[in-house]
């Protein structure tokens, strides 16, 4: 196994102070899929998961080839299950904190202590950090409840399961016109409530007009519902306008307080600030990669299980030349 640090399966508390060669920290698609890799790559991992997937409110997912339709608890559940077989372990839990390890720890050579809020440490020669975003959706009565089922974002995600229903999309403050374009693919009945966005510049009110979609000013106060779907949406004015479905764009929020707190390099996108990879997933932060939607607000499920495959086989030759390069050196000694 050469210097690799080799662990049994244990209970969710019993990985107290133990070494990995790799900590996951987060077990979606992304957290999981890496640790798939890294397993196979017979590399002790533990994958520590806080239990708050993104896609949670979501009954299906959808566009994964081989896995389309199936509920994301299920994909997580299958993923769980495929990793053990290969030794990897997996414990609920969150983490707090990852702190550098000794002398070298500038150079990311000597790994990290990974401290979790019930008080557990383990400690990792690398880390992979997958731990999404959070959606933030606009403070109108009755989105929130309705979130995943009937007010949707993605319409590649959903758009073919509410194909030919009365589209309502709330306009984002940045780009108006955007995703009531994007869902006149899905559906010839859009309607575009401006919110509290400004007017679509002249291009995009020709576009809309070309799409056919219906531009609605004015404050929206909430949803009617009824029978225990949306029936029409209610504006600040007291009209009500008739919809089925609404889309709406989140503000996106990266749970991406445990790289900040590393150091890691950002950059502006005009979905908010994300940390900044390469293109297998390294950050700036020596010893650490991130994966998924903690690194970007469009990583579907599909990508997102890519990206964690791809951080893992750097991981891998990553820890791989660092032990060959010790043998070397001790070897000239």
């Amino acid at each position: 196994m050469n210097e690799n640090t080799r662990t049994e399966n244990r209970n969710e508390h019993g990985n107290e102070n133990r070494t990995y060669d790799v900590v996951v920290v987060g077990g979606g698609a992304a957290g999981l899929s890496a640790a798939l890799v890294l397993g196979r790559a017979r590399r002790s991992t533990l994958v520590i998961d806080a239990g708050e997937p993104r896609n949670a409110p979501a009954a299906h997912m959808q566009g994964y080839l081989s896995r389309d339709g199936m509920s994301p608890a299920e994909l997580l559940a299958v993923g769980r299950r495929e990793i053990a077989a290969y030794g990897v372990e997996w414990t609920q839990g969150l983490v707090t904190a990852a702190v550098p390890d000794g002398p070298e720890a500038a150079d990311g050579r000597d790994g990290f202590t990974v401290a979790l809020e019930d008080g557990r440490t383990v400690r990792a020669r690398r880390l992979v950090v997958t731990t999404g975003l959070v959606d933030e959706l606009p403070e109108i009565d009755g989105v929130a409840e309705r979130w995943g089922r009937d007010v949707l974002h993605c319409p590649y995600c959903h758009g073919w399961e509410v194909r030919d229903r009365a589209f309502g999309v709330i306009a984002h403050p940045v780009m108006p016109a955007h995703q009531a374009l994007m869902v006149s693919q899905w559906s010839p009945d859009v309607t575009l409530f401006l919110h509290t966005a400004p007017e679509p510049s002249a291009e995009d009110a020709a576009r809309l007009a070309a799409a056919g979609v219906t531009v609605v000013s004015g404050e929206v106060a909430g949803l009617v519902v009824e029978d225990d779907r949306i029936t029409g949406v209610r504006m600040a004015d007291g009209r009500i306008v008739p919809r089925e479905v609404l889309f709406v764009g989140t503000r996106t929020v990266p749970r991406d307080g445990l790289l900040r707190a590393l150091g890691a390099a950002t950059h502006e996108t005009p979905f908010g600030t994300f940390v900044t990879v390469d293109e297998t997933g390294r950050t700036s932060v020596p010893g650490v990669w991130a994966a998924g939607n903690a690194i970007g607000a469009h990583e579907q499920v599909i990508n997102a299980a890519s990206g964690g495959y791809r951080a893992a086989v750097m991981v891998n030759a990553d820890l791989l030349m660092a032990d060959l390069d010790r043998r070397v050196a001790a070897a000239g000694e």
